[in-house]
């Protein structure tokens, strides 16, 4: 499979040395992350083999979990008893009345401006890991999404191309659990099967993520989804190690894989420090992202992500920092940081994003986000503006794209999450959010990205805005 990154970057650097452009372009960036609450509806990645947990309490900024050892439930005669099922639902609107292409530029999932958008049906059904003697447990977990978000949350070989609209479906995970007694004394658990990526600060699960829109990190650089096995070591209570390997971001195997090499994750994800107050990972990963398969040309003119043989000699590396200290019960403050390195383009990329957390009352936290986020080339922030384009480049077909220049992005974010309680109290399940937010990113360097489109003869946005300020609200009801 071809990453995010990788993707665009490829495409873009074949057709640029067509038009003459190449040598325009440098290198550097920022990356991306998945994401994880204060009492999160999933287990963030960082914590290893994923649980499914209760679904209650409201989003907060990203923070790592408990160890997966830590909180697995008792024996139970019957195991069947113990599945639990699990729906978000969440629809919202992100308004742009200044933008004259129609979409919201640096962003996957919210790119269609002044839009109302039933973003994601998302339903799972799932089995905590259990108990089934001599120390060894298992576990499942079954997930999909329907919906406008499900366009970029492709696994390429499972079901991509059912639907091609504005509203596809895309499974997110499947995967067993399995907890063996093995050489720790808290153990090892493994997960096998597909996953959400175990990097960065915000995911694709509406409540894994602290707002609406994303950052530019979580958006474009690290996995969404991986097929493989990731491994979670025990080695105390409060720390836990990772490995994992997998087909790549997105991908899977065969004819359904990009170049059939091997992708992996290495790292460190810990809780409860400082007297239980800092949780957080640092996790690097590195593979062959390109697509091994020969460039193609549509009679239009885009050309597609492949590179042929040298996608098994070009390595993408990412390294991913969060860290979460809890100030007070009601205050909270992550750190997240991403680097990337991608030899398709020569491109290095970076970023860091703050986020702020405060706890108002029961049903209203009020969220802030800051962000600086490289792309040196370019080439690693683009917009897709068909509805199968970021399944097309993964699955090396031409696909239309179009970029900025090399540009220092900075965006500032202040939203709610608002639980009403004159609501939820008539609810016969689960909870309802509303999430109101207001943006604004800006070109740090000058350039001017925002609010145009570009052509296939010159994909590069220069006559834009140098400022994108706009405002965005979802609905999520979860049960």
């Amino acid at each position: 499979m071809i990453g995010k990154g990788s993707a665009v970057s490829a495409a873009l650097l074949v057709c640029l040395s067509v038009m003459g452009l190449h040598g325009a372009h440098q290198a550097h960036a920022v990356t991306t992350a998945q994401s994880q609450t204060t009492q999160p509806p999933y287990e963030p990645r960082s914590g290893g083999v994923a649980r499914r947990k209760a679904n209650r309490g409201r989003a907060a900024v990203p923070a790592a979990p408990v160890p997966a050892a830590s909180v697995r439930p008792p024996v139970s005669e019957d195991y069947w008893s113990g599945i639990k099922t699990h729906m978000t639902i969440e629809g919202g609107i992100a308004a742009n009345p200044w933008t004259k292409s129609g979409r919201n530029f640096g962003q996957f999932f919210l790119d269609r401006a002044n839009t109302a958008t039933l973003n994601q049906i998302l339903g799972s059904v799932s089995h905590d890991i259990a108990d089934i003697g001599g120390g060894y447990g298992i576990g499942f977990t079954a997930e999909a999404m329907y919906g406008s978000d499900s366009r970029f949350d492709v696994t390429v070989g499972m079901g991509d191309r059912a639907l091609s609209g504005m509203y596809q479906w895309a499974p997110t995970q499947a995967h067993v659990d399995l907890h063996t007694p093995w050489i720790f004394s808290r153990g090892i658990d493994f997960q096998i099967g597909q996953s959400y990526g175990l990097m960065g600060s915000e995911g694709p699960a509406a409540l894994s993520r602290p707002f609406y829109s994303y950052n530019y990190s979580s958006d474009f650089i690290v996995p969404f989804q991986t097929v493989g096995i990731i491994a979670t070591a025990h080695v105390g209570a409060h720390v836990d190690g990772l490995i994992g390997i997998d087909a790549g971001n997105s991908t899977t195997f065969g004819q359904s894989g990009n170049n059939n090499r091997p992708k992996g994750y290495l790292g460190v994800s810990f809780s409860h420090l400082m007297n239980g107050r800092l949780d957080g990972h640092l996790i690097g990963r590195a593979g062959p992202q390109g697509h091994d398969g020969d460039p193609r040309i549509s009679p239009e003119g885009w050309i597609s992500a492949g590179i042929g043989d040298q996608a098994v000699h070009r390595m993408q590396y990412n390294a991913d920092l969060l860290l979460t200290y809890h100030l007070s019960k009601a205050l909270v403050f992550t750190f997240a940081s991403t680097w990337l390195h991608d030899e398709i383009p020569d491109d290095e990329l970076y970023g860091s994003t703050a986020y702020l957390a405060w706890s108002l009352s029961p049903s209203v936290q009020l969220n802030l986000r800051g962000e600086v986020f490289r792309d040196n080339t370019g080439v690693m922030i683009a917009a897709y503006p068909g509805t199968t384009a970021f399944g097309k480049q993964l699955r090396n077909q031409p696909y239309p794209f179009y970029a900025a220049p090399p540009t220092t992005y900075g965006d500032l974010t202040l939203g709610l999450h608002y639980e009403p309680e004159f609501v939820n109290r008539h609810l016969p399940l689960g909870r309802f959010v509303l999430r109101p937010e207001i943006r604004v990113d800006h070109s740090l360097n000058g350039t001017r990205p925002f609010n145009r489109e570009a052509s296939v003869s010159d994909p590069i946005v220069r006559n834009g805005d140098s400022t994108m300020f706009w405002f965005s609200c979802d609905m999520v009801w979860t049960f």
